[in-house]
């Protein structure tokens, strides 16, 4: 026995449409990791830089920033949670749909190693410590050394400088503006 042709047809077109659909709802894995090399915690070494958008849905979702020295030690980690970065920006930016979640904190981690914010040095001779310098004994470590920083952000108006303290070895903030 033979089906006719147009009911099959529609049974098709329903199971085409609820795949389609599910996967409007799942990050693919090119979207989830961005890496690059930088020179960071050594000036003749680079360290490598590894961002993660972790999570599938935006209540859960959280970027996992990693800096590892060439050697593979890790250098620095931190865990900034979605729900964070969705809260600092829900007034200016459309972010009450689900989908508009996820494509926000896709872009957030497309752009997590932009150009600008690497900081070659982190601190140039004529700069000054200020209110936002935590420790100032570590930004004239900077000023001397002449190691990179890096910059991100937390918000749309918090952002947080790192970079290398070779006198403690280890990452350090060295400036955090403005909370």
């Amino acid at each position: 026995m033979r089906l006719p042709l147009y009911p099959c047809f529609i049974l098709l077109l329903l199971i085409t449409s609820c795949n389609s659909a599910s996967k409007d709802n799942q990050l693919t894995d090119q979207n989830h990791l961005q890496t690059t090399v930088q020179y960071f915690s050594n000036a003749l070494k680079p360290d490598t830089f590894r961002i993660e958008l972790q999570g599938s849905k935006p209540k859960e979702m959280a970027l996992q920033f990693n800096i590892t020295a060439e050697g593979g030690a890790p250098v620095y980690a931190v865990r900034i949670l979605a729900s964070d970065l969705l809260d600092n920006y829900k007034e200016s930016v459309d972010l009450a749909r689900e989908k508009k979640q996820k494509a926000f904190m896709e872009q957030e981690l497309k752009l997590f190693f932009e150009e600008e914010n690497f900081l070659e040095p982190a601190v140039t001779e004529d700069e000054q410590a200020d209110k936002n310098t935590p420790d100032k004994d570590f930004f004239e470590e900077l000023r001397k050394s002449g190691l990179n920083g890096f910059k991100y952000r937390l918000g749309k108006e918090t952002k947080v400088y790192v970079a290398w303290s070779e006198k403690e070895k280890k990452v350090k903030p060295y400036y955090e503006c403005c909370k």
